[in-house]
């Protein structure tokens, strides 16, 4: 992360998800002094415990997290035309309410700025398996995923030694956490991703943040 800082300074950005893997991210930063901002999307339907990181992280590390909503508008005529929780209703309504509510802000997020950083790991799910360490967008915009190769157990021992602030919702069992009606805690044994959209048939368990774009495509 300390060459991507000096290469792309002042266009490189952490997009946080507020999870364990993007708090040893930003307890990185923050140790290191990297001149890298650290970035969230406000959803409009986070946990309250996610919610409530954001201040702690402020306050434990001394930075400011910058925060993404969808468009209130978007928003409003969305819930009034389809309900609240239309995802459950079908995997097109879900990925709709996905593209207001994350992709629409990742975008103003990554606006100006030619890299991005992100806690992907290779041990997330099969869907992931082949994630690189960094990787050149369609765009021609950069992305990195410094902690590709680490385990589960890496992560968690990086924050146990280094007092790293993190989502209660880790020692509930939800080692993987989105919006809080598409989310919920795991099983012995189940995938880290078995969580998320659970409703849904065995597939990519993604919102479109992190599908590999083709050519021509938009992060």
């Amino acid at each position: 992360m300390q060459s991507a800082a000096s290469e792309h300074a002042g266009r490189v950005v952490l997009s946080s998800s507020l999870g364990a893997e993007d708090m040893v991210l930003t307890d990185l930063i923050a140790r290191h002094r990297l001149p890298i901002p650290v970035a969230t999307l406000d959803t409009g339907r986070l946990h309250a415990q996610t919610l409530a990181l954001i201040p702690r992280i402020e306050q434990h590390y001394g930075l400011s997290i910058e925060r993404y909503r969808p468009v209130d508008e978007a928003v409003i005529v969305f819930v009034a035309r389809e309900g609240l929780d239309a995802m459950y209703r079908s995997v097109e309504l879900r990925k709709a309410c996905c593209t207001l509510r994350k992709l629409e802000p990742l975008q103003r997020l990554l606006a100006g700025r030619d890299a991005w950083i992100t806690g992907l790991r290779r041990e997330q799910s099969g869907h992931r398996a082949d994630v690189p360490f960094s990787e050149r967008e369609a765009s021609g915009r950069l992305k990195l995923n410094p902690l590709a190769d680490w385990t589960w157990g890496d992560v968690w021992h990086h924050i146990a030694i280094n007092d790293v602030p993190y989502n209660p919702l880790h020692d509930r069992f939800f080692p993987s956490i989105g919006c809080e009606p598409c989310t919920r805690a795991i099983a012995l044994g189940e995938d880290f991703r078995a969580g998320r959209w659970w409703w849904e048939n065995e597939g990519a368990k993604e919102c479109g943040l992190h599908v590999k774009q083709r050519e021509g495509a938009t992060a």
